[in-house]
């Protein structure tokens, strides 16, 4: 029963797998053609509003029209309305601004709940940030650089909140330092949310929160108990129901962001916001992707533990009695020193003696056995007196080389073989264990 208790219960298989690469250029496409259209929608209206205010626009003209309805949308969070008989509340000047829409209206300087789901797939993908941080993400500070100013560096905090006590912080510096820089996604989503922000700050002056969207309709800001309060207008960081309606308008499977983190955590091959642990168990050994790309580095790994097998056993060949065509070595008879897998600059053979037993043109005889077994022996006393790193890399080949020999021998012969052992064998063991035989 103890041994049934104490017996480690293997985790569940996670359900989600990272994207392959159709997957995610798919979902990537989507988030991008989402966001950039509306940053650059809401770039647009933020530089007319900039010249209407300085006094930039002919006053009267359509522009200028337009730019005190851009200032009405900062301050308010909507555009002018007029109340009709009916009871509805219908925008004032749809005509002027090409329609009643959130993007000719209020969407011309704010992002909806889509447009900023959209910002956090990429985000995600980008920095492998989980969906719960997007909620209380502060707005990240620029980190002070000395002489720098082409880029700038960001500096962003996360809160992991976890089971048990505490809340597990951390920062990351993100540089944009041009178009293809991580950072330079960092500086889009603080352009997109500037006004956002500025309309947060006014009605809630403690709210410093990045992820920050206008609701289409009123009392629709706050969706999920873990999320902060909304600020009509405004609703903060990104709730599962938000993830999946965008996937589902986008024709997507499920909330695309456990995915899409599990695809940037295996691509980056590091934990992220994780344990190394966690990165192990949960994300890289349990994922497909991971696996089928895993195949030719466990063929190569398996070929190169065949090739290191292969070249610890005896390479020769064991015969019973000795050839006098062959030319005696200090552990074996040579059979053909011309033809060896190491061959010395000047001709010849330019192993060392030990590595004959690896060559295909050894053979051993009887005559052999003493000197080899009592080799074996010796080499065998070496592993209590030398370090491991010292002995494996010196002598552990030449001892299993050795041992294989012994195998083929048998034992019992072997060990007869340390009877015969004469003082000559007793020398040249000494000269090898030294080192002091030059091939």
């Amino acid at each position: 029963m103890a041994d049934e208790v104490a017996r480690r219960v293997p985790g569940p298989t996670p359900s989600k797998q990272s994207y392959d690469e159709d997957e995610r250029n798919r979902v990537l496409l989507a988030a991008q053609r989402e966001f950039r259209t509306a940053w650059l929608r809401i770039n647009e209206n933020t530089r007319l509003l900039n010249r209407w205010r300085v006094g930039d626009v002919p006053e009267g003209s359509r522009e200028w029209k337009i730019g005190a309805i851009l200032d009405h949308i900062a301050r308010t969070g909507d555009a002018p309305r007029t109340l009709r008989p009916s009871g509805q509340r219908a925008v004032t000047n749809h005509k002027l601004l090409g329609g009643n829409r959130s993007e000719k209206t209020w969407g011309r300087l704010f992002l909806t709940r889509g447009e900023l789901t959209a910002l956090a797939v990429l985000l995600t993908d980008r920095f492998g940030w989980n969906l719960s941080l997007y909620s209380r993400m502060p707005v990240p500070t620029t980190a002070p650089s000395v002489g720098e100013t082409t880029s700038a560096t960001y500096q962003v905090q996360l809160e992991k909140r976890r089971a048990g006590k505490g809340h597990w912080f951390s920062t990351e510096n993100i540089t944009d330092s041009g178009a293809d820089s991580p950072g330079r996604l960092i500086t889009q989503a603080l352009e997109a949310t500037a006004h956002g922000r500025a309309l947060a700050n006014r009605l809630a002056p403690e709210i410093d929160l990045l992820m920050v969207a206008r609701a289409h309709q009123p009392g629709q800001g706050h969706l999920g108990l873990d999320r902060p309060s909304a600020v009509e207008p405004l609703s903060f960081g990104i709730s599962y129901a938000m993830a999946k309606s965008w996937a589902h308008r986008h024709g997507l499977h499920g909330s695309p962001f456990q995915r899409t983190r599990r695809t940037t955590v295996t691509r980056e091959g590091r934990p992220l916001q994780h344990t190394q642990g966690t990165h192990e168990s949960v994300y890289v050994l349990p994922d497909k992707q991971v696996q089928r790309a895993s195949r030719g580095v466990f063929e190569i790994g398996a070929n190169e533990a065949l090739e290191q097998a292969m070249a610890a056993v005896f390479g020769g060949k064991i015969t019973d009695e000795a050839d006098p065509d062959h030319r005696p070595t200090a552990t074996v008879d040579c059979e053909d020193e011309t033809t060896t897998p190491w061959p010395a600059p000047g001709g010849g053979c330019g192993a060392d003696f030990l590595l004959c037993m690896a060559c295909p043109n050894a053979h051993v005889h009887p005559g052999h056995h003493p000197r080899l077994a009592l080799l074996h022996q010796q080499i065998l006393s070496l592993r209590s007196a030398l370090d491991d790193h010292t002995f494996h890399s010196r002598w552990n080949d030449h001892l299993l080389r050795l041992e294989n020999l012994r195998d083929k021998v048998g034992p019992a012969a072997w060990k007869a073989a340390l009877t015969r052992v004469s003082d000559t064998d007793r020398t040249v063991v000494q000269l090898l264990l030294k080192e002091d035989l030059a091939p």
